[in-house]
């Protein structure tokens, strides 16, 4: 997956678990891009995601996967966004 730059916006991807999943995540799964509209908190740490096609994973405490996450940019070049903070300016 790479990023892609929008209107003002920019899809960066980013290492998530379960406790850092997000709302909006766009996860690849068996090469389907699916995007995260709803979360249930389950046992144990894990979490039941809900994609926009109305399927269904669990990802427990020790999952870890690659995501896109829109990040938004406030002026300036949306590749800016992608830059560590270090080398902004």
């Amino acid at each position: 997956m790479k990023a892609t730059a929008l209107s003002g916006a920019v899809l960066s991807p980013v290492e998530i678990s379960s406790t850092s999943v997000q709302l909006g995540d766009v996860i690849q799964v068996g090469g389907q891009q699916c995007r995260v509209t709803d979360l249930f908190q389950l046992p144990g740490g894990a979490k039941r995601l809900v994609f926009d096609s109305g399927e269904l994973l669990t990802i427990h405490a020790g999952t870890r996967l690659m995501a896109l996450r829109l990040r938004r940019v406030r002026g300036g070049e949306p590749a800016h966004a992608l830059a560590p903070r270090r080398h902004r300016r």
